[in-house]
This record gives structure tokens, C-alpha cells and sequence, in this order.
């Protein structure tokens, strides 16, 4: 008899907290998966001292360590994202680990501890070519592309939602420009080889159907996608049964049927007739207009360089991204080897402007694991003006790693077009944790950026971060990637205009003259 009533209290008591589970809001794993989901949290709670005996330690795990994430999900709930104890990394024989060197003294700075402070791009988004819709955007840090289809329509309206609460721009991603993209973010249009939601029946470009798009929603700029760190060089498909009525609309294609992306724009062959593609798209529409590209061999950044050079044509700014950013799905040899790392890649890239002297006339993005302020100083360092996060803001909305982008069975309904497990994500809460990371790496970025004694994470240099091999040998991060003086650095007029923009204090904050 007691073991009847001890089974029926605690099958009352499941049942209560499966009931709490499905209804609440909060948690997207709950809302999917019931009771047995608690026990990810318990896991989560002791994880540390398990690794510590018997797995991995905090900084083993990959593609984003215990430590990174553990940072960027306390950043997204407005938690003390401190630790404790000193640093888990192994200095005294670390080898590649950058160090940031601090100053002593600094001029004026902004307040680097204000969650609400701006921190604009240094640039003017198609200023120096004279675009019609020109501007400077409001933030550094933006949301990189991510398609609707790879990811679901809950996560993209948390993301766009989370953009607009944090005063950033959202990258649709080649995918389209679909209903969830329109929840008061701005954002970027990207256009990829099949030209999705600007195509024809035949799959071939069509500048009237990108006027209408670009006229129908906030769309700051376009971002021709030539290929991503991830999958360079390599097309998809989408099989006919994922093609539903909705996916079909929001691309241009036929209801049900195989939608395969070629692996190269039909648009255009080469970099002479590309950058005709770019004016075209920035005349027709006033927006300013860039390249998204992983980098490879290096022909094609020479040759773009040298055209630009002349003056009468060019892109507005340039998005590298490097092999080691995500992607929802991509065979093994193209994640693990195609496309240099992005340190490499960009370095690379902003050498072959720095020659012909044009670093200040176009925006310099960079993406591949920048959510990270390690990772996105050193960027800056190199020459970045802005920095767009992908992954990190997917776990910002609830991703926990579980590497399950490709099965279509994200137990978070982040990565997934199953209703069942999108369900589980509720866009309102989770927009407020991707506005608040957002803010809270601009904030990290002012911080770091004070400590090196500049106003803008722009204005840190290649000299102010070293590169250590154990406590034998350090480089610059100039000297390491072969950078020649002034190089990673903005021009002067560029330099006075962001540090005044910063830190002159607007008349009604200043004090009346007595």
C-alpha cells in the first residue's frame, strides 16, 4: 500500500512538471522534451567537476569551448559573466594564444561600462562610392547570415527581434527574405548563386523581382555571397519534400520539387563583369553593395584590387569569412579543410588593399567565430571595421551544441524545420537573450578597447596584440601576419572622426559655463 502511494505521489509530481515543462516559455529543451530534460541542466550543474576527473577541462571542447559558452550564455541572460580563479589557459606553454598589451595612460575614452552605449561602425557603408542610401550602422557587431529553411521561422524572428532590440543589422542569409526577417531588425539582403526571391523560372537573375524585395522591407545593403568558410565552392540542395508552400514562395521556386543551387554565379563569369553586376545592383536600388567570400587563392582579391583601383567601380565593403565558421550542413573534407582560417584568410585579403592603398575606401567584415572578444579584438586588430556573429547568437537564443544542424532534430528548434521541436522556442524571450549578448559583446569591445587606450576596438593595431608560443617567444600580430607599417589601421580623418564621435559628450550632458 505505501508503495502504491509513493508510485502515485510521484507520478502525480511528473506529471505536474511535465504540465509546467510544455506551458512555460522559457526554456526550449523543456518545452520539447519534458521532465527528461531537467536532466541536461543536472548535467550542466556537476559538468564541471566531471571533466575536471574524467572528460574534457574547460577549454578542450570544440567547435566553442565550455568557457565560451558558458560566457555567452550568461551574456545572453544578463548574468555575472565573470570567472573566478584566475584563467584555465595554460600560459606557460600555450602556443598561438593572443595577449592584448594594455597602456598605462590614454586620452579621452567613452564610458566602457554603459550596456546602452553605442559603438557605430568607423565607416561610412558606401560613402566613399557615393551611394545614394549610404550610411554608417549603428553598431560593429551584427547577425551573419542564416537562412530561413537551415534555421526556423521562431529562431529567425528571436534573431531579427534581438537585432532590433540591440540597434543591429541581420543578414537574411541566401535563402530569401521571408515573413520572419520582418519583426523590426534592418537588415542586410544576401543574394546567393540560385538568386532565391530574385530569380526567374530558370533560376537566372531578375533585377525587378530584387526592387521589389529591397522596396518591401528595411533593407540597409546586399551582400553578394560567393561562398562561405564552411562549404567555398560548393552548391546545395534542397530536396522536394522540404520544399513546402512557404519555403516555395519566399524563393521562386516550384512547389515540391528539387531546388539545386550551382555551385557559381550565373549572374556573372569573372571580376570584371562582377563588378558590373555590383554597380548595376547599387544604381537600381541606391544601397550600398559588398562580396561575402571565403578565401582561397588569392588571383581573385589581386585582380578585384587592382580594378577597383582605378576608381570608376567597386564593392563597398567585403565580408571574409574563415574555414572554421558553421554552417547547418556540409561534407567532413569541406568543415575541416577547404578555405584558409580567418586570421589567415583576412590578413591575406586586407594586404592586397593595403597595396593599392584602398583600405580606408571600402567596410572590412569579418565572420568565422568572432562572437568571442578574444577573437573579435584580434579582427579589429587586422583591420575589421565591423564583426557578424552567426553561431553565438544561436546559442544566445538557446543552441547547446548538440552539432544535430543537419538531421533536422535540433533539440532546441533552433536549427529545424520540425513544428514540433520549433515549437519549443519562444521568439519573444528569446530575442530579449540575443539583444542583451549583442549589447554585452559591444560592451566587452569598449572595455577591451579602453584597456589598449583607444576610443573604438577599431582603433586597436597589430602591435597592440601579441601572438605567444609558450613563454619562450612572442610576436606582434604584424609581424606574424607580414604587416607593413600603418597597415590593420585607420586613416587619420577616419581615426579623429570616430574618437570625437565617441567621446564628445552631446551639449545637454555638458556642464553650464559659470
Amino acid at each position: 500500500m505505501r508503495a502504491r502511494s509513493i508510485a502515485t505521489a510521484t507520478a502525480t509530481a511528473l506529471a505536474l512538471v511535465a504540465a509546467r515543462d510544455l506551458v512555460q516559455k522559457k526554456h526550449a529543451l523543456l518545452r520539447n522534451f519534458p521532465v527528461i530534460g531537467h536532466a541536461r541542466y543536472l548535467l550542466e550543474t556537476i559538468g564541471p567537476e566531471l571533466r575536471q576527473y574524467i572528460v574534457t577541462s574547460n577549454d578542450e571542447e570544440r567547435p566553442f569551448s565550455r568557457d565560451q559558452r558558458s560566457w555567452i550564455y550568461a551574456s545572453a541572460k544578463g548574468e555575472n559573466n565573470y570567472f573566478g580563479f584566475g584563467t584555465d589557459n595554460d600560459v606557460e606553454h600555450m602556443q598561438g594564444h593572443a595577449y592584448l598589451k594594455q597602456r598605462t595612460f590614454a586620452g579621452t575614452l567613452p564610458d566602457a561600462h554603459d550596456p546602452q552605449a553605442p559603438l557605430p561602425s568607423a565607416k561610412v557603408l558606401g560613402g566613399p562610392r557615393g551611394r545614394a542610401k549610404a550610411f554608417r550602422p549603428a553598431s560593429v557587431v551584427n547577425i551573419s547570415a542564416m537562412s530561413f529553411g537551415s534555421l526556423s521561422g521562431a529562431a529567425i524572428t528571436a534573431l531579427n527581434k534581438g537585432a532590433a532590440l540591440a540597434g543591429t543589422m541581420h543578414n537574411t542569409g541566401e535563402g530569401g527574405l521571408s515573413p520572419y526577417h520582418r519583426s523590426g531588425g534592418d537588415l542586410v539582403l544576401q543574394i546567393g548563386t540560385a538568386y532565391f526571391g530574385c530569380r526567374n523560372e530558370d533560376g537566372s537573375f531578375n533585377i525587378d523581382k530584387l526592387k521589389d524585395v529591397v522596396a518591401g522591407a528595411p533593407v540597409k545593403a546586399i551582400e553578394i555571397k560567393l561562398s562561405q568558410g564552411a562549404k567555398p565552392g560548393l552548391g546545395g540542395m534542397l530536396p522536394g519534400p522540404k520544399v513546402t508552400p512557404e519555403i516555395a514562395e519566399i524563393r521562386g521556386i516550384p512547389l515540391g520539387k528539387d531546388c539545386a543551387s550551382p555551385s557559381r554565379h550565373t549572374a556573372f563569369s569573372d571580376v570584371d563583369s562582377m563588378l558590373d553586376f555590383v554597380e548595376l545592383l547599387a544604381t537600381e536600388t541606391g544601397l550600398p553593395v559588398g562580396i561575402k567570400s571565403a578565401v582561397g587563392e588569392m588571383d581573385f582579391w589581386h585582380e578585384l584590387a587592382t580594378l577597383m583601383a582605378r576608381g570608376d567601380r567597386g564593392v563597398d565593403f567585403v565580408t571574409i569569412d574563415g574555414g572554421e565558421g558553421g554552417t547547418g550542413a556540409a561534407p567532413l573534407i569541406f568543415s575541416d579543410s577547404m578555405s584558409l582560417p580567418f586570421r589567415m584568410g583576412f590578413s591575406r585579403v586586407y594586404g592586397t588593399f593595403a597595396e593599392q592603398g584602398l583600405t580606408d575606401d571600402l567596410t572590412f567584415i569579418g565572420s568565422g567565430k568572432l562572437g568571442l572578444p578574444e577573437n573579435a579584438a584580434v579582427a579589429f586588430a587586422l583591420g575589421a571595421d565591423m564583426i557578424n556573429v552567426a553561431r553565438e547568437a544561436m546559442l544566445s537564443i538557446g543552441c547547446i551544441q548538440s552539432q544535430k544542424c543537419h538531421t533536422d532534430k535540433c533539440p532546441t528548434g533552433v536549427a529545424t524545420q520540425n513544428p514540433r521541436l520549433a515549437r519549443g522556442l519562444d521568439p519573444t524571450s528569446k530575442a530579449t537573450r540575443a539583444a542583451v549578448y549583442l549589447r554585452t559583446l559591444r560592451t566587452e569591445l569598449m572595455k577591451v578597447s579602453a584597456a589598449v587606450g583607444v576610443a573604438h576596438p577599431a582603433l586597436i593595431t597589430a602591435t597592440d596584440i601579441e601572438i605567444m608560443n609558450g613563454d619562450y617567444e612572442a610576436r606582434t600580430l604584424a609581424g606574424v601576419y607580414g604587416y607593413k607599417d600603418g597597415w590593420g589601421e585607420l586613416g587619420p580623418h577616419l581615426a579623429d572622426e570616430i574618437t570625437a564621435l565617441l567621446t564628445t559628450k552631446p551639449a545637454s550632458a555638458q556642464k553650464p559655463i559659470v
